[in-house]
């Protein structure tokens, strides 16, 4: 008996499961209205600077809402195009779903850099190479670039450092300013230890960083990361050290 009654459950669950089916497949799209957003970020790990009131915002003052708007009528291609134009985002695709949804998938800009300059640029540069505008702020632990840093020299020298510095964990933790003195030398500020790396001409950072990576490990780590106020790696065939004053 108690396996008939079961039986019957389960053809009757079946029966409604195909009776909503149908219905939901007979609707026509031009019966349809959107009535949601739905935001997925591409780039897990920079999750939360686009969020989904920001983009209602911005759909709405260009009287774009789709919510509520019949999904035969919206436009996903003019969406993208003004979704685009949003300085945190990268690359945009809207596209319909049956259930009345509007999808958004975002690829974020991901800045590396904070430039700070002493002319009195304030910006960001994003892992493209492009400039970011000072209110998207984002990012937190990202290096600053001070002193004598004009957009050029930004761009052409500083850009791959980012990039370099972006793509190794121990430097991207370590830096946490650049400043750029006379002759577009620069200087470095750790994070831990108290004192100044001078790199002198950018050129060949990769080794010099290393080289220091090395004194670190064999020399620091033996003498203490307080000794000294400045260390010179200027020079790729050696390591100055100055001692801090008593």
């Amino acid at each position: 008996m108690m396996k008939k009654i079961l039986l019957l459950l389960v053809m009757l669950l079946i029966m409604g499961y195909l009776v909503v089916a149908i219905t939901a497949f007979n609707v026509k799209p031009n019966e349809l209205v959107c009535k949601d957003i739905e935001l997925l970020i591409k780039d897990s790990v920079n999750a939360g600077f686009v969020t989904k009131k920001e983009v209602t915002t911005i759909l709405k003052k260009k009287n774009m809402n789709p919510v509520g708007q019949c999904m035969e009528s919206i436009d996903s291609d003019s969406l993208e195009k003004i979704l685009s134009k949003h300085h945190l985002i990268d690359e945009v695709e809207c596209y319909k779903t049956p259930s009345g949804k509007l999808c958004i998938e975002v690829t974020q800009r991901v800045p590396i850099l904070r430039i700070m300059s002493r002319n009195g640029e304030n910006y960001y540069i994003d892992n493209k190479g492009n400039i970011m505008p000072s209110e998207a702020k984002c990012i937190a632990h990202l290096a600053v670039v001070t002193g004598n840093a004009d957009k050029k020299y930004v761009i052409d020298k500083l850009y791959p450092f980012a990039l370099f510095m972006q793509k190794n964990k121990f430097w991207n933790a370590q830096i946490e300013q650049i400043n750029i003195v006379s002759g577009q030398e620069v200087e470095l500020v750790p994070r831990v230890g108290d004192h100044i790396i001078f790199l002198g001409k950018i050129d060949n950072y990769e080794n010099k960083l290393s080289k220091l990576k090395e004194f670190y490990r064999k020399g620091l780590n033996k003498v203490g990361w307080n000794k000294y106020s400045r260390i010179s790696v200027e020079f790729e065939n050696q390591i100055i050290c100055t001692k801090k004053e008593n």
